[in-house]
């Protein structure tokens, strides 16, 4: 079923490599035949079955950014952990390129836990997600879908769905305004459909405005410096498909996040121009849900929201390792 992958050897990460863990790169598949690329990170001199953790994220990043300096630092920790790039980015399999599913994105992190559930070395009654920025929505997501997921952390969270149907903080949740965005990606696919190719919407904005606002500037600090830029990133690079994201106009997500039974970190920066999705996430999780118990959100004094990508002095990695520890036994 496997599709062949071309996948580097190098370490071409954007953060240093441990000693403490052993780092190899792996690939699976999800259920629409989709193969997926991986590294696997598991502890140095480890013995007997694992608690093991899928790590994926930020939206329009690699496996090689925030979400493979999580997985490592975990494995640290005592954890067997995975970092995917999702369905049609970075080494992953699927065309065209440079497209997002609110269902085939929910589905990578179902197939995730498939593979680690059925390793040798994971007991795959310990299995937790982490997902970072719009892979925060997704885990979510999934968490209210697979009760093989027994914890879930989620990471400077966004929800794709709401900023793509309401724009940012909401400004533009209108019927006129979705209307306005619905001719132009259709008018978008007849372009591409002529062209017989898929146009790119650009990814952060470089060189920088003088008047670009804060957010823009923390973003374009990771993804176009040294510090995060990436060459398989689209967001360091020329980003999705102008029509890669349109079918989170009207597939919402988190519909079901309130039936969520298992375990729920949500963390997120004080300072995060983001901060809203989480604590609205939350707020909506514990409503009338007879688990909310499990249910938990760290605000971080001060952070904004790239500082729970890379900034290993903030992000709450102690934390993390409590909470799955305790949550998966």
């Amino acid at each position: 079923m496997d599709e062949t992958l071309t996948l580097t050897q190098d370490w071409d990460k954007t953060f240093p490599k441990s000693d403490k863990v052993e780092h190899c790169k792996v690939t699976f598949h999800n259920r629409y035949g989709i193969t997926l690329a991986a590294d696997v990170y598991r502890p140095k001199d480890a013995v007997g079955k694992l608690a093991a953790i899928a790590v994926c994220g930020p939206f329009g990043a690699v496996k090689e950014q925030a979400s493979g300096l999580y997985a490592q630092t975990m494995a640290e920790r005592g954890f067997l952990t995975l970092a995917f790039d999702p369905s049609f980015t970075g080494e992953s399999g699927g065309m065209p390129r440079y497209v997002a599913s609110p269902d085939i994105n929910t589905e990578d992190f179902m197939a995730a836990v498939d593979y680690l559930s059925l390793r040798e070395d994971v007991d795959p009654e310990k299995v937790g997600i982490i997902g970072i920025c719009g892979w925060g929505g997704m885990a979510l997501n999934a968490a209210a879908l697979d009760t093989r997921i027994k914890a879930t952390v989620t990471s400077t969270m966004y929800d794709m769905a709401r900023v793509n149907a309401k724009g940012y903080f909401d400004a533009e949740d209108s019927a006129d305004a979705r209307y306005a965005k619905k001719q132009a990606l259709n008018a978008q696919r007849l372009a591409d459909y002529r062209d017989g190719g898929y146009a790119l919407g650009g990814g952060v904005v470089d060189p920088l405005p003088a008047d670009a606002p804060f957010f823009v500037k923390d973003y374009h600090d990771y993804y176009k410096t040294p510090r995060g830029y990436h060459p398989r990133s689209l967001n360091s690079n020329g980003g999705w498909n102008v029509t890669g994201c349109m079918s989170f106009l009207n597939q919402p997500i988190l519909q079901y996040s309130n039936e969520i039974r298992s375990a729920v970190l949500l963390i997120h920066g004080e300072k995060a121009h983001s901060c809203y999705f989480s604590r609205d996430a939350y707020a909506n999780m514990v409503k009338d849900n007879p688990h909310a118990g499990n249910k938990e959100l760290l605000i971080i004094p001060g952070a904004v929201h790239t500082d729970l990508y890379d900034n290993t002095d903030v992000i709450p990695f102690d934390k993390m390792a409590d909470f799955f520890q305790q949550a998966m036994g």
